[in-house]
């Protein structure tokens, strides 16, 4: 799995959260976000916990700060979703800077933004401190049928090669002139995917036709024998624990 698409979100530091196995990750991740979600929006005091655990988990990973901001961009549709919310939301209004905002428009703006934000930065750590060959054998290792885990598999392996297809195809299409305006560039750019979807198609048959003559049956070959013990269970888990406590505290203080 070396070189890999997905090994370009790796960040290949050593820490003790890195030397985790996958399987205790993914669980962790889970409870995390389960227990981030259950928090009543107006626990605002909640989400600085959880704020603050995700910080020092950051650090322990030695994760580089722009680099968790800069990945933080992939929630921006989220972002602007709250930011609308205020504007569109009906029933009792609030005025903020001379804006006549909706008051439930505003709480679930902030519960969109800091929950989303909050689960985006700690699927970034989970992503940045584990390879892709290591994740796909942690779902294994959590008896994630093994169709999936094939399919996950093949789809890590040739995204990196669908994408340098789409690269060399783009160069061919400037070496040859091609200036077309922005509604030309969208229909070169449609048919140059529909293209790449028929190769891509042919290109799978190859791959299953050469691994069936290589003896394949329909099952993979284990990709770890390795489990994890009860303190690495107990290592990983500690941070979402806490979270789960936050959140029934939250809950209590809340009735």
């Amino acid at each position: 799995m070396a070189g890999s698409a997905g090994d370009g979100l790796l960040v290949a530091v050593d820490s003790r959260i890195h030397r985790l196995p996958a399987q205790v990750k993914i669980v962790a991740l889970v409870v995390f976000v389960l227990a981030v979600v259950s928090t009543p929006a107006a626990a605002f005091w909640a989400f600085a916990v959880y704020a603050a655990l995700l910080l020092g988990c950051v650090v322990l990973a030695k994760l580089p700060p722009l680099t968790v901001l800069r990945r933080l961009a992939v929630e921006t549709p989220f972002i602007v979703f709250a930011v609308l919310l205020p504007f569109v939301a009906t029933g009792p209004q609030v005025d903020v800077l001379g804006v006549s905002l909706s008051q439930s428009g505003v709480l679930g703006a902030w519960n969109v933004l800091v929950k989303g934000t909050l689960g985006v930065v700690a699927a970034i750590v989970l992503s940045a401190t584990t390879a892709p060959r290591d994740l796909l054998a942690g779902l294994e290792r959590m008896r994630l049928p093994s169709t999936l885990v094939a399919i996950l598999s093949f789809m890590i392996r040739y995204l990196s090669v669908v994408s340098d297809d789409l690269h060399r195809m783009r160069i061919a299409r400037e070496s040859r002139g091609y200036a077309g305006g922005r509604a030309g560039h969208l229909k070169a750019v449609a048919g140059g995917v529909g293209g790449l979807f028929v190769r891509s198609f042919e290109r799978g048959e190859r791959v299953h036709l050469a691994m069936r003559s290589r003896g394949y049956d329909g099952r993979m070959p284990p990709l770890s024998q390795n489990g994890a013990v009860r303190a690495q269970w107990l290592e990983g888990l500690t941070l979402s624990l806490l979270a789960v406590l936050v959140a029934v505290a939250a809950r209590v203080v809340g009735l």
